[in-house]
This record gives structure tokens, C-alpha cells and sequence, in this order.
């Protein structure tokens, strides 16, 4: 594979407990969950599959006196568990009353998550969002302050319009809105700043939930700032389009070295995985080449060639495999979530995807030999054949893991293993 540089925006460094966010750091994937806080057990149990599944950063709802008193507990039982992920506390309209009423939940967050529209109307507001400010500043933790378009400060958005239908060639509405959430956020970090939180506790974000809006407003947002930033398309819809779309924006930004952190906003499924939006998050950083996360599967979409499902199930089931076991692969095995593994449906360009892999298998399409040829680091190594093809090679990608990436191994590889159809 390409070894591609991407640039990266400017900005300061932000420590989220052990997670240093910004500056020449690696992107942070982050979720949230969508149970209720206050139900300590099901908190708990989900925040943990997030994190066995890769996210770094996770947020948890604080809407209520019960929510900000389990918050406590939860960090506690995580912590019983093995479990050191930072916790952000995700405050709407009540904040101020519960980070100062509940000291033990403002102290076990790793950071906050303040929206500039949501914390106050008329004199309140100032009021209200210093309580919250100056209770960061207490616990030094990290804020962001994340402004969001179907939350936008009315009073702001007013003043915004107000300016622009002065000017001797008013901007469109497009521009009114961007600016508006813009503006938002810079002049709350600057209330924040004076207010005592220093440069290095302040994240920002703007979301929305329309592509080119998105892509337009946080490159503007870029542009007049060095906070890092937060990505995300907010209200991303459910399952492709949710991916389509949350790909498409964040993708654009990132080549062009925008965002520190990441989170993938879907809708699931009733009953759906939640971890579907971390899976979405880490493929989109190693599909770019900007991190690595586990391995990755290469695969054929099929043709006329492979009739046969044989390289569809293979495929399938390696992918899954091989997430399976990263978490503890990662402990193990230094570098194993940079192998690529091919799985391929005939002659036609299966030995040489193999051939690129760390491991490929090339199927045999229709008509051809029913033989699957393996490849290891570009060598044929061996030619499975029969009923237990997919039990065998699964036993080869094991045994590669073992001898090329152990904890003492002073190289890693960085190659793709490539399946083929029988």
C-alpha cells in the first residue's frame, strides 16, 4: 500500500485523561451511548462494548440528578472491569445545576460537552454557562463547546441576521447559518477563556446534518481557529445512508487535514449494535490510511466468473474473525491491525491480490480447478482443496499472527490477505 502523508490542520494539544487530542496526534474515534444513565447496569454494559470494540472516547447522557449521581458508580464498575476510557458528561439546559450540585459526577468526567444554545436564555445564559465553566476550571477537565444548527442560540442567530442585512450586499442564508454556528463557538471559547479554562482544555464543533454545509462550515471554522476540532455529521440517518453520508463529509475534510476527533452519528437499527458506528468510524480512518485499527479483509465483489457463494462466506466470516479477536490481538500482538487479508473469487485477479497481501487466498471461480491457492508475503506457500478450505486457511491467518507480529517482534508487515471463491 501507498505510504500517503496527509497534512494536518493546526491546533493545540488537549489531554482527555490519557488521551492526548489535537496537535500531531493520531484522529480519536468517540461514541455515545443511548441508554439511560441513570441505569447504571445497562450504562455500564454498553460504555464497555463500546470500548472493547475500539472507541477511544465515549459519551454518556447527563440530563437529570439520577444521571449525574450514576456517574460515580459507573466510572467505578468500568474501572472494576479493566475499562479506562474517558467519560464525557453530554450537558443540556440543567448543566450548570448538576456539575455544581454533583461534585463526585463533575470529578469522574474526563470532559464536557456543552451546547452554546442550550445553556440559558437572556441574563441566565452568561450566568449559567460560567457555573459550568468555572466547574472545568475546578476539576481541570476539558470542555468542548459544540454548537449544533437544530440547537443554535435564536438570540445569536438573530443578532447574525441583524449584521448581515447592514451590509451594503447581504450574504445569502447559507452563509447567515454558518456564520451563526461559527461565531457561536469562538466567542463561547473566548467567554471561556476569560472566564479562567485555558486554550489547552477547549475543543469545538459545529454539526450539521447536510454534507456540503458541513464540509463548508468547518473549513471556515478551521480557518479562524487553532482549538482542535470535533467531527461529526449530527443526524446522520440510519444504515447506508448514514454511512454514505457521514463518509462523504468527514472523508473531505480529514484529506484535507481537518478534525481531531471523530464520531459517526447513526441511527441503529431497532435492537441494532451500537457499536455499528465505531466499526463505521476506524474503516474510514484505515480505508484513508490515516490509522490503523484491525486487519483489513480485501474481497471480490463477484462476476459471471464466481457463481459459487463459497468466497462470499469466506470473506464474511475471516472479516468477522478477525474483528473478533482484535481486542485481544492488541494486547498481544504489536502491529497485527496492519495486515490485509485478500479473499478472491478466480483467476482473473486473484493471485495477484494475494500476491499484495500479508495472506490471500484465491477461489477458484466457475469452471475453473478446484483448487485454492495461498499466498503468504507474496509466496505460494500451499494449494487447499476439499471441505474444510476455509478451517484451514483461518489456521494459516492464525499462525501468521503468531509468527510475524508477537510482542517481541522487531517488525511488523503491512500487507493484505486476499480470499478468492472456490
Amino acid at each position: 500500500m501507498f505510504n500517503i502523508q496527509l497534512p494536518r490542520h493546526p491546533t493545540r494539544t488537549v489531554l482527555i485523561g490519557k488521551i492526548a487530542v489535537g496537535g500531531k496526534h493520531p484522529v480519536v474515534v468517540q461514541s455515545m451511548t443511548n441508554t439511560d444513565t441513570a441505569d447504571i447496569d445497562a450504562t455500564v454494559e454498553q460504555v464497555y462494548a463500546l470500548w472493547r470494540a475500539g472507541s477511544e472516547l465515549v459519551r454518556i447522557t447527563v440530563n437529570t440528578m439520577e444521571a449525574a449521581e450514576a456517574v460515580p458508580r459507573i466510572r467505578d464498575a468500568l474501572a472494576a472491569l479493566g475499562c479506562d476510557v474517558p467519560l464525557i458528561g453530554d450537558f443540556h439546559f440543567n448543566g450548570h445545576k448538576l456539575l455544581t450540585g454533583v461534585p463526585a459526577c463533575a470529578e469522574a468526567l474526563a470532559k464536557y460537552r456543552i451546547n452554546p444554545g442550550n445553556v440559558g436564555k437572556g441574563s441566565k445564559r452568561d450566568e449559567q454557562f460560567a457555573a459550568m465553566i468555572e466547574t472545568a476550571c475546578r476539576y481541570d477537565k476539558p470542555v468542548r463547546i459544540g454548537v449544533n444548527w437544530g440547537s443554535l442560540d435564536q438570540a445569536h442567530l438573530a443578532r447574525i441576521m441583524d449584521e448581515n442585512a447592514r451590509l451594503p450586499q447581504p450574504r445569502d442564508a447559507e452563509w447567515v447559518m454558518r456564520e451563526a454556528l461559527i461565531t457561536s463557538a469562538l466567542e463561547s471559547a473566548a467567554k471561556a477563556e476569560d472566564i479562567g479554562l485555558g486554550r489547552d482544555k477547549i475543543i469545538l464543533s459545529c454539526k450539521l446534518s447536510g454534507v456540503q454545509d458541513l464540509i463548508s462550515t468547518y473549513q471556515e471554522l478551521a480557518s479562524r481557529c487553532d482549538y482542535p476540532l470535533h467531527l461529526g455529521l449530527t443526524e446522520a440517518g440510519m444504515g447506508s445512508k448514514g454511512i454514505v453520508a457521514s463518509t462523504a463529509a468527514l472523508a473531505v475534510l480529514l484529506q484535507q487535514g481537518i478534525g481531531d476527533t471523530l464520531r459517526i452519528s447513526l441511527t441503529p437499527e431497532p435492537g441494532g449494535d451500537r457499536t455499528q458506528e465505531i466499526v463505521v468510524a476506524q474503516e474510514i480512518l484505515q480505508t484513508m490510511g490515516l490509522r490503523s485499527f484491525t486487519p483489513m479483509v480485501i474481497a471480490c465483489p463477484g462476476c459471471g466468473r464466481t457463481t459459487s457463494t463459497v468466497f462470499q462466506h469466506l470473506a464474511r466470516d475471516i472479516q468477522r474473525y478477525l474483528r473478533d479477536q482484535m481486542p485481544v490481538w492488541r494486547k498481544q500482538y504489536s502491529g497485527v491491525e496492519t495486515m490485509n487479508v485478500a479473499v478472491m473469487g478466480c483467476v482473473v485477479n486473484g493471485p495477484g491480490e494475494s500476491k499484495h497481501a500479508n495472506i490471500g487466498i484465491s477461489l477458484p471461480g466457475t469452471g475453473e480447478v478446484p483448487v485454492a491457492p495461498v499466498y503468504v508475503d507474496g509466496i505460494k506457500t500451499v494449494t487447499l482443496k476439499g471441505e474444510r478450505i476455509a478451517e484451514e486457511f483461518q489456521s494459516i491467518v492464525e499462525d501468521y499472527v503468531r509468527s510475524h507480529y508477537s510482542a517481541t517482534s522487531s517488525s511488523a508487515h503491512s500487507k493484505t490477505v486476499t480470499i478468492h471463491p472456490v
